[in-house]
């Protein structure tokens, strides 16, 4: 039998034994396990308690001592979880020993009060330290002043890529690029590229491909590692190059370029200008930030809760809901007003106010699964016209096929309660009815969003809710209206 063979050694220490038969002993083996898991992360309890401690006796040295080792990752995730002022002595105590790598892990709102504590100076002080693309990530959310200053403190040619690289749109594949790339012509051998690899003073800590390009820097090729190394040291770098390549245009809007890496299981690609130049690359790690971010955005959008965080101020949330229930307010009026009309039906039977909620709750829920799911499929560019009519039918066939079961369920619940057969087929139509409603507007609305040019993300809640308590209500309490009277 062909093929690779592979010898995977564990350290005696931490092979665990497994089978012991009695209790308590798997117990602490358990125990010792989640320990040694626990140290594989920098950032365990006892170390964020030991820093803690260190922040609150303002014992600088030992704040340091501590802090210093851990990634920067975990650097960003203590001072995200630590209070505000907290978080700000901390800072204060590192000075400049602070790591340049750990501003790109914070989150905005974090970032910003670290910005502010560390000042502009110290930040252009740390920028130069990080790629193009963490360096414009991190000064493109700063006030235009401080952007100018910041820009005025950089070496000049630190200043012209952050510079150039501002100038792109925001979100665009050139705002999220890497500058630092590996670039060889096509008639180097793989033995002069390697050695070029070693003997070279790069400043990129991490790359994948190889990019091929003439003498005008348009793209001709690019070449993976993996292949480079695997080749015969005389070969020509046009013999293996990959002439079937994506080039990502600097204007790309980040959200395209995450689905066009998902796509195709991208880890790394080019970035061209208008002229076909190669003037950047970028790679997985930006794509998963990316992806977060949009989905964080989406997910805050159809909750009504705009930008807001653990650690926004209380006028920041208060603007940032208050206008989202101020709409919601106004739709339930609607809703209130479509019962109004109905009101003397209502006070000849107590029933209807009592099964009312449950039709308007029950199409509310399944407009929202099915919107939820038209909004992730129009994000991830899944819909087109045909995929967008094949969808809508699919959902009509579900709303249809849930409409009968939960009308049969609701019906029955609706006889049990009040042991009336009038009420029990009021209940049932309206329950079908609402079903179909809810998931024709799922998918109608957020495609018809689309075409006007809105973001679903942001409006469908809001039309889905108004329209299925309307609907449910004016057709459970008209059918009332009409055959219980």
């Amino acid at each position: 039998m062909s093929g690779l063979a592979f010898d995977v050694r564990t350290a005696p220490e931490e092979r665990i034994v497994v089978g012991a038969a009695d209790h308590n002993e798997r117990g602490e083996r358990k125990d010792e396990a989640g320990d040694r898991l626990a140290a594989l992360y920098g950032l365990t309890p006892k170390v964020e308690g030991a820093i803690v401690a260190a922040v609150d006796r303002q014992l600088e040295s030992r704040a340091r001592a501590l802090f210093a080792p851990l990634h920067p990752a975990d650097q960003a995730d203590l001072l995200e979880r630590l209070p505000t002022r907290k978080a700000e002595d901390l800072v204060r105590m590192l000075g400049d020993d602070l790591d340049a790598e750990m501003l790109s892990y914070l989150d905005e709102a974090t970032r910003e009060e670290i910005v502010d504590v560390m000042g502009v100076a110290a930040l252009a002080r740390q920028l130069p330290d990080l790629p193009t693309d963490d360096a414009i990530n991190i000064v493109e959310e700063l006030e235009q002043d401080e952007i100018d200053d910041v820009l005025a403190a950089l070496p000049a040619e630190d200043r012209v890529l952050v510079e150039e690289g501002l100038s792109f749109p925001e979100d665009s594949a050139g705002r999220m690029m890497e500058r630092e790339i590996v670039t060889v012509p096509t008639f180097w051998t793989v033995g002069q590229t390697i050695d070029f690899l070693r003997a070279s003073d790069l400043d990129i800590e991490e790359f994948y491909l190889i990019f091929v390009v003439d003498a005008a820097r348009n793209m001709l090729g690019e070449v993976r590692l993996s292949r480079l190394l695997r080749a015969q040291r005389p070969r020509r770098i046009s013999e293996i190059m990959e002439t079937d390549f994506r080039k990502i245009p600097v204007t790309m809007d980040q959200e395209e370029v995450s689905i066009l890496f998902r796509r195709y299981g991208m880890v790394c690609a080019g970035v061209v200008d208008d002229y076909g130049r190669l003037v950047g690359m970028i790679t997985i790690d930006d794509i998963i930030d990316v992806i977060d971010e949009e989905a964080e955005e989406d997910l805050m959008a159809l909750a009504g809760v705009g930008e807001a965080n653990v650690r926004s101020s209380l006028w920041d949330t208060l603007q940032g809901r208050s206008s989202w229930l101020l709409i919601n307010l106004f739709t339930a009026i609607i809703a209130s007003a479509v019962i109004g009309l109905f009101d003397a039906t209502i006070e000849q039977l107590v029933a209807l106010a009592i099964l009312m909620p449950i039709v308007a709750s029950m199409g509310g829920n399944a407009g929202t699964q099915t919107v939820t799911v038209a909004v992730r499929a129009i994000a991830l560019r899944q819909l087109d016209r045909d995929a967008a009519m094949a969808f809508v039918r699919r959902e009509l066939l579900v709303a249809a096929l849930n409409g009968v079961v939960f009308a049969m369920l609701s019906a029955t619940m609706a006889f049990l309660w009040f042991n009336n057969a009038d009420i029990a087929a009021v209940m049932a139509v309206a329950m079908f009815a609402n079903m179909m409603v809810a998931g024709l507007s799922g998918t109608l609305v957020p495609l018809g969003l689309v075409r006007l040019g809105v973001d679903p993300a942001v409006a469908s809640s809001v039309f889905i809710t108004t329209i299925t308590d309307v609907v449910g209500f004016f057709v459970f309490l008209g059918l009332a209206a009409l055959y219980l009277n």
